[in-house]
């Protein structure tokens, strides 16, 4: 169950000639992807490009319909290895994942892929995910672009140009039989807009069609001899070709005048952030019309040496607007004008910073710091602008806005676990504990404060193989996910374990789906799948790979269980790996299944359960240890006004689910005394009513029999 769904949006993929489409950025890539005839699609979710694989599953009955197969991959490597189908075939296809992790993953596909070249359009989308909202390590596309000759498309933030780019990529590919990278950043991904649509194409050559009349070509086989050719091909006829197509077709764009004494060279991503720049500085307006000679580089690999210097020609310096370290394109911009003997100045990083994302305050500064030194006389027009802000640099973020670190959400079904990890800690002591990529990689945050280290999707129990010394007085845990498992963890984590007999215990925590891309269904969801196989549970996985000591546990808010049975895998004396499974459903997955049913369940008159829980001001002692061992959002302190009580209480908010972790980590599986349930239900029977009226009754008959009581007290006191 995916986090959104796109069934009505996807019908507007229909849309033909003359008609307008309107819409976010990863609906105008699968309609260009239509108008451009693709054969075939196949990717992995991840942000920021997750939602494009959503969208591509929602509008499957369409791409059918059109003869183009798609299907959602096992992993970026799976993904990428389906461009195999271009490399004999004239069939257009185009994978997508995350980059620059997805990008690794698939690194191997992808080099074997460039290597032997493509016959048909290969287009390769990887959703950028390089910043201050990143999820990942700081790294980018750029470099493996260079290393195997696949050329990197970079296009303006604008529906318009996203469009034309995928079609750009195709003809590019065919043009010069190589694989190209089609780069989206967030922004890119996210944005809403309009474009002119064009009618649908089938393609030209089907699966269908290649699979019914197989080709071969020895030639295009990574193999000794032909690989060592692959290599010369790549630099003395496809790059050429390339090179020609991108300066034929001009993929890269200039604005502003056609000369001056300085001007500016940026990568396509970043155009509307220069733009707005250069608005804030008075030198261009609200239309993107801008009084610096402005080069768009919606191609960032390979440069057009031609371009580069005809747009330096008769200008003292150029700025190159590059995010990211190292600088590829100042640096391949310095040695283009370095050969032909040009006398330019190159400005880069110095004004911007060697790292980091490339915000309107940094561009802002940047570009004022450059046309200070070299072009002061353009600077004089901020102060006459009539609409000139007041001041240029903003207050900073980190000095209004209060720190949020990520966290799980409400209700989630791994914080017990951590709970019961930390709790066992408090007894055992510490331990080694690997972490993994996914939504319990918020367990090293407060208040769990867990795990030492993170190397790959998949790869938790694998980066804790080196701490295998059966002679140490304890053991590691490691942590997984149910997405990493299917992705990779089974063969490189569980697998290997398996192979060394690794002594140490490994969680593989099961939420129902791959939850942290999105809520995608993965092998083991627990939902029927239209189009995909589900319900294959991992404990028959783990135990086909040969391990021996696995235990299922199928309610993770049971911290006492939890607790026990994660002390007996660490005390256990049976040798080799150990695995828990703790499986509960994603909280919100199955509050976005649940809250539709219940409405339309209340709509239609049923009588419905809700269950919310709170907390006693009078009984609640302040120990706070709900708070240390959950941190739930909805979980919080209230100061009381009994002015004998100065310190603050647990308190719970209205966003509460119910799950109950918060009451039972207090004492370690007994519902703290302070907390109780109630039960909210909607069109209560008649019996509810009678019930409800006795309760209200027995209550004030109580509640006047304690004031009677506090009245004779109070009498017999004085």
């Amino acid at each position: 169950m995916a986090e959104r769904s796109f069934a009505k949006e996807v019908q507007h993929l229909k849309i033909g000639a003359g008609e307008t489409f309107r819409g976010e950025g990863i609906l105008a890539i699968t309609k260009a992807l239509l108008e451009n005839g693709v054969g075939y699609v196949a990717g992995y979710q991840g942000s920021p490009i997750s939602h494009l694989m959503d969208v591509l599953a929602d509008a499957q009955d369409i791409l059918s319909d059109m003869g183009v197969h798609f299907e959602a991959s096992a992993s970026e490597a799976t993904a990428a290895a389906t461009l195999a189908a271009s490399v004999h075939y004239p069939i257009r296809g185009a994978v997508t994942f995350k980059s620059t992790v997805g990008t690794n993953v698939a690194s191997d596909a992808l080099a074997n892929l460039s290597s032997g070249g493509v016959t048909g359009g290969a287009l390769v989308i990887v959703g950028e995910d390089y910043g201050e909202g990143s999820s990942i390590m700081q790294e980018r596309s750029h470099a493996f672009a260079m290393k195997s000759q696949i050329w990197l498309l970079d296009p303006r933030p604008n529906l318009p140009s996203m469009v034309k780019a995928v079609g750009d990529g195709f003809a590019l590919s065919e043009a010069s039989n190589s694989p190209v990278m089609l780069q989206l950043r967030i922004k890119s991904c996210h944005l809403l807009g309009e474009f002119e649509a064009k009618d649908n194409l089938r393609p030209s050559t089907t699966v269908k069609d290649a699979l019914e009349n197989p080709k071969r070509d020895v030639e295009r086989i990574v193999l000794p001899p032909a690989s060592y050719l692959h290599e010369q091909e790549k630099v003395t006829k496809r790059l050429p070709a390339a090179i020609e197509y991108i300066s034929a077709n001009k993929l890269n764009e200039n604005f502003g005048p056609a000369s001056g004494k300085v001007g500016i060279v940026c990568q396509g991503g970043h155009y509307n952030g220069v733009i707005r720049a250069l608005q804030r500085l008075g030198l261009a307006n609200m239309y993107g019309d801008c009084e610096v000679p402005l080069h768009v580089l919606n191609v960032t690999y390979p440069l057009v040496d031609d371009e580069i210097l005809n747009f330096a020609k008769n200008k003292d310096s150029l700025f190159v607007i590059e995010e990211g370290h190292p600088a590829y394109i100042e640096q391949n911009i310095r040695a283009i004008l370095h050969k032909a003997g040009a006398r330019c100045a190159v400005e880069g990083k110095g004004p911007l910073p060697e790292a980091g994302e490339l915000t309107g305050q940094i561009l802002l500064d940047g570009l004022s710091s450059y046309f200070n030194e070299t072009a002061p006389e353009l600077m004089p027009d901020v102060a006459r602008a009539p609409n000139a802000p007041p001041q240029l640099k903003m207050p900073e973020l980190a000095d209004t806005v209060p720190a949020r670190p990520p966290s799980f959400c409400i209700g989630c079904p791994e914080r017990p676990i951590f709970a019961a990890t930390k709790l066992i800690e408090e007894e055992l002591g510490p331990h080694h504990i690997a972490s993994d990529i996914g939504c319990h990689l918020f367990s090293i945050n407060a208040p769990f404060d867990l795990g030492a280290t993170t190397m790959g999707y998949g790869l938790g129990p694998a980066s804790a193989s080196a701490f295998n010394d059966k002679s140490a007085n304890r053991r590691s845990i490691s942590f997984l996910g149910d997405g990493g498992f299917w992705h990779n963890g089974l063969t490189s984590s569980i697998g290997n374990a398996v192979f060394n007999d690794n002594d140490g215990v490994i969680i593989i925590v099961d939420n129902y789906y791959s939850a942290a891309t999105g809520g995608q269904d993965i092998l083991s969801s627990r939902a029927d799948n239209v189009s995909k196989s589900t319900q294959h549970p991992i404990k028959e996985a783990v135990e086909g790979m040969g391990v021996k000591w696995v235990r299922q546990l199928d309610r993770t808010y049971d911290v006492g269980k939890m607790q026990a049975t994660l002390k007996e895998a660490l005390e256990t004396p049976e040798t080799g790996p150990k695995v828990i499974i703790a499986s509960s459903e994603c909280m919100l997955n199955k509050q976005r299944r649940e809250k539709p049913l219940v409405k339309k369940a209340v709509a239609e008159g049923k009588r419905m359960t809700r269950t919310r829980f709170g907390v006693d001001e009078d009984v609640c002692t302040g120990d706070h240890a709900c708070i240390r061992l959950s941190g739930c959002p909805s979980l919080s302190l209230k100061t009381l006004d009994d002015p004998l009580r100065d310190d603050p209480v647990a308190s719970i908010d209205q966003n509460c689910v119910g799950c109950g972790n918060c009451g039972e980590v207090a004492d370690a599986a007994v519902l703290c005394p302070s907390f109780y349930q109630a039960d909210l239900i909607q069109n209560p029977s008649k019996l509810d009513r009678t019930l409800n009226d006795w309760r209200a009754k027995l209550i004030s008959k109580l509640q006047k029999r304690r004031d009677a009581r506090r009245l004779v007290f109070s009498k017999d006191t004085v």
